[in-house]
Parts: structure tokens; sequence; C-alpha cells
């Protein structure tokens, strides 16, 4: 997996991009067993329409733009992602869906080179959770929707992955570091809950605001099973290092494999996450 780089106001923050081997690994194994929990929630609160107009930000290999397609007739989506390899995978897959239509763009960052208010619906699904970050994502949305038009972000929300994070607790008291305890605590802060995330849409300006959440968990067999799973490899672990803001987390994450096979050797390893969807009207 390569990797995109912008810079924020809190410095430069890499961004996955999926290469040419990790794009089918993504539409095969991290789309069914991780990212549709995601998308299922956001097409539930999918407001349906006729000859919508719909952009999907960061759309990787096109999920769930298919069912977008089915629950908008007549629907035309947009999709854009800084990776050319998932961009041809979405192009794919919707070639053989006749009834869908559909362009896909490769774009590496926002604004995206569409004009403002045209667009009826924005998504994404599983942005990078870093608070600078949803706020750019949001004013897209408000950018680039028309009034009335809907967007829909979901992601992870705060006590997601608390078993990671209580692992790395674990580390940081063993090593005697305060530092990495701070960074610790300082990474479980990005994630919105549902009244943040709620309120930086009205912020933004949105109105009939609504957030809902549900949980998954996912289950691995060992330490190994965690870190060689593509939805850890292209997805969370990026995450998680980033959010850390360690110069080098290797040994950090060499202390969780280890522990998860320690700890968890007789069962199963459970990782919890808090699948959030929020959804807004641009005023």
């Amino acid at each position: 997996m390569n990797e995109r780089t912008e810079r924020s106001d809190t410095g430069v923050r890499a961004i996955p991009r999926l290469g040419p081997a990790d794009a089918a690994i993504f539409e095969t194994f991290v789309v069914p067993r991780y990212l549709s929990a995601f998308g299922e929630l956001a097409l539930e609160m999918l407001a349906e329409g006729q000859d919508a107009q719909v952009i999907h930000l960061d759309c990787r290999t096109g999920y769930p733009d298919r069912g977008l397609a089915l629950r908008l007739p007549g629907a035309y989506i947009y999709g854009c992602d800084p990776s050319p390899h998932a961009i041809e995978l979405a192009r794919a897959k919707a070639a053989t869906m006749p009834d869908m239509i559909s362009e896909y763009r490769v774009v590496d960052g926002l604004p995206v080179p569409y004009a403002s208010h045209g667009f009826s619906h924005a998504l994404t699904l599983h942005p990078v959770a870093a608070p600078q970050e949803r706020a750019r994502m949001i004013a897209e949305f408000a950018r680039v929707l028309a009034p009335g038009g809907q967007a829909l972000l979901a992601m992870p929300l705060r006590s997601s992955f608390q078993e990671i994070a209580d692992l790395l607790r674990e580390f940081a008291l063993k090593n005697e570091s305060a530092e990495i305890t701070r960074q610790v605590e300082s990474a479980v802060q990005v994630r919105p809950s549902v009244e943040m995330l709620g309120a930086e849409l009205e912020e933004a300006g949105f109105g009939f605001v609504d957030v809902e959440s549900r949980p998954l968990v996912l289950s691995y067999k060992s330490g190994r099973d965690f870190f060689e799973d593509p939805v850890t490899r292209l997805l969370l672990l990026p995450e998680f290092r980033s959010n850390l803001s360690l110069g080098d987390t290797d040994a950090a994450f060499a202390y969780v494999r280890g522990a998860i096979d320690r700890y968890w050797s007789d069962s199963a390893f459970e990782l919890t996450v808090q699948v959030g969807c929020a959804s807004g009207r641009r005023s």
C-alpha cells in the first residue's frame, strides 16, 4: 500500500493509497468483513429520490455504489479516490451493472474538481479520524451539496478499538513512559462520540442531523491473525500508527501482538468497533 501525504494544521499525515494488489484484496476481504457494516448503515439512512446526483468521496473500490444505484433509481454516481488501481476496479464493477450510471476519477485531495452545489447526496466511508481531516471533509460536503442535499459520513466512533488501546497502555506502563501513555490517551480522543459528530455537522450548517451507531465485533485467532488480516493491514494499522504520533511504533505493536497471544491463547481475541453514521441536510 502506497501513501499520499497532506499537510494539515498539526503537521503531515499519511493517507493510505491502495496499490494494485491491495485494491483487489480490499474488495475481496475488507469490504465484506468490515466496511460493509459502515456501508449498510449509510444505506439505511439514505434519503431516497429520483434522478439523484451522488458524489462518493474517497470511494476506494466503489462500495457501496451498487446499493446507492438500487435505492436511487436514475442516479448518477461520481466516485473520487487517490488510488488509480482502486478507481480501475470501481469502474470494472460498475460496468457489470447495466443500469448503473457512474463516473470514477482519480483525485488526490480536497477540494474535488466538481462545481459547488451540484449534488443531492455526498457520502464517505471510514475517513481519516483526525478532527481537522473530518472538518475538511464536512466542509467539502457543504460545498458540493445543493440546498437540502444529504451528507452521509460513516466511521468508527469513540470507544472503538479499546482492546488495542488497553494493550498500548500496558506497554507504556511496563516501559514507564508517560509520553507513550499521553499519546495513547490522545489517540483515543481523536475519534468523535455520537454527540460530537452530530455537533460537527450542525456547526458546518447542516440541519436535520441524525447519528446512528451499532456495535461490531471482529474475531481473531492470534496476534499474527490480527496483524496479517487485510482489515488491520489496509485500514486500521496505518491510522493507529498515525494517531499515536510516535516516531517508532514497531516496539509498541510487537508488544500488542505478543500480548494477544499470551492473554487469548485459549480463546479468540475480539476487537470491538462502534460503527457510526451521521446524516445531515445542507441548509
